[in-house]
């Protein structure tokens, strides 16, 4: 690694990657820097360079920088990849997981990343917002030299002002999630109760369309809906796209532009999508001229975080196959989110889908992280996860999850070598991925964290083994929906 000196006599490391045209970045120990010329307009103190005696310009990675990075260099923008192929969603929780990320899209060229990826949910429980998030990729893009093109995903928005907080910061894909207008509950009801209701919301228009009609979605597969389905489906769904329709004609499509990536998530209901339902929300988006670039159903079996598919596999490759030909048939890609460590449906996705897939990872980057904690400072880990223990109530709050604590090893019974083996227990993954938040929010009666600055400062000293867990782990998914 070259080494930038100043006539000072202070010594920065320099990652080779990022040299590019008066800029680079440079290893200062607890943080990293930004190196430039002073013409380039970036904010910082002035040093002389030891070498060439000339004026430079450290910069701090803030905000600010990110912005002229952005305008100097446009590969370190986020723009709409969502049209690509194969496209993968590698959410940073905590703004770190970049470098290792890439590592992984370097050696998959085939896959496009959405490297800034994270949901109002996840920016609450982190303190973070959507700049911190976009700057955070923009820096690892800038440092590794990656200049092929990544999204941002503003990821599970549900309102217009949430949409309008992710498009004007920069993100060039909305997840617009639709699940507070999804009346799931609809299929608790008995076949009298469904009439009743959907008597008070009779559809004449929708019901000359699909009523007891058959729909052929082509590749053999063909869609009707009887009576009974029919109803259902307009009651579970017709609000969801009602929303969805709103958001598009007034932030997505401006003026007959579309200004970003479109991703209806009908996911996070208790009952699964079926594909006849699937079929009716993308007809009534095509209707209405919506142009979705994925669509993310419910698929059947469950998908919980940290832990691989639970669910009939023969069941969701014949479901897949539907879900995929009806995306075909509108011109959009299959959305698989809570897809980290789903590691048994990947062949099936890749291959159901020809290829054509977005993939959405985010927790399992956390998991990593505290592995690493795991295997280098035992006794952190061990503070770490006794309190996941006493959070574990609370957090189950925020995520459908089914751990249980008794099959979770008692830390006294545990060498610290062992430590990094509960990453191999479904309940300690769950019980650690969804306890991320109250763990890096927790304090002492000081004011000061408990956890969270020791936990960055031994992320910062070890980050090249936690760049080599994420290649390896993310690659993990990446190998496995490509078929290799």
């Amino acid at each position: 690694m070259a080494v930038f000196k100043t006539t000072k006599g202070e010594e920065f490391k320099v990652y080779t990657a990022s040299e590019n045209d008066g800029v680079f970045m440079v290893d200062g120990g607890d943080r990293d820097y930004l190196v430039s010329d002073p013409a380039l307009g970036f904010k910082g103190g002035e040093v002389v360079c030891a070498k060439c005696n000339e004026k430079k310009i450290l910069s701090p990675l803030d905000h600010e920088s990110a912005e002229c990075l952005r305008k100097h260099f446009a590969w370190t923008a986020p723009s709409r990849v969502l049209d690509r192929d194969k496209t993968m969603g590698v959410g940073d929780r905590l703004g770190i997981a970049g470098d290792g990320h890439l590592r992984v899209f370097f050696k998959y060229p085939e896959i496009t990343p959405i490297l800034a990826q994270q949901s109002i949910r996840e920016l609450t429980l982190t303190n973070r917002t959507f700049a911190d998030v976009l700057d955070s990729a923009t820096f690892a893009v800038f440092r590794c030299g990656y200049k092929t093109g990544w999204g941002a995903d503003g990821d599970h928005v549900k309102t217009a002002e949430e949409v309008e907080y992710a498009l004007k910061s920069g993100f060039t894909m909305i997840t617009l999630d639709c699940s507070e207008h999804i009346h799931d509950s609809v299929n608790d009801m008995s076949d009298a109760e469904v009439e009743k209701l959907y008597a008070s919301k009779k559809d004449a228009e929708l019901e000359n369309i699909y009523l007891e009609k058959s729909f052929d979605v082509g590749e053999g597969i063909s869609v009707k809906f009887d009576k009974k389905l029919f109803m259902k489906t307009v009651l579970i769904y017709k609000e969801a796209i009602d929303h969805a329709v709103k958001i598009w004609r007034t932030l997505i499509c401006r003026d007959g532009v579309q200004v970003a990536d479109f991703e209806i998530s009908i996911d996070e209901t208790l009952s699964s999508t079926l594909p006849e339902q699937h079929f009716f929300v993308a007809n009534e988006l095509a209707r209405h001229n919506v142009r979705c670039s994925t669509v993310a159903p419910r698929f059947c079996g469950e998908f919980q975080k940290g832990v691989d598919y639970r669910g009939n596999l023969a069941q969701y490759e014949k479901e897949m196959k539907i879900h995929a030909a009806i995306a075909r048939k509108f011109g959009y890609k299959i959305s698989i989110h809570s897809g980290s460590d789903k590691f048994s449906i990947f062949k099936v996705s890749g291959r159901e889908t020809a290829g054509r897939f977005h993939l959405k990872t985010a927790g399992t980057n956390w998991l990593e992280a505290v592995k690493l904690v795991a295997m280098k400072d035992p006794q952190l880990y061990r503070e770490v996860h006794t309190y996941a223990l006493e959070a574990f109530a609370e957090a189950s709050k925020y995520y459908h999850v089914s751990t249980n604590l008794n099959n979770i090893p008692a830390l006294s019974t545990l060498k610290d070598s062992e430590l990094p083996n509960l990453f191999k227990n479904d309940d300690s993954r769950q019980l650690i991925h969804i306890t991320y938040g109250l763990i890096l929010n927790k304090k002492n009666s000081d004011g000061s964290y408990t956890f969270k600055d020791r936990l960055y400062k031994l992320w910062r000293e070890e980050r090249e083994e936690y760049y080599k867990l994420l290649d390896s782990h993310i690659g993990r998914h990446a190998a496995g929906i490509l078929l290799k």
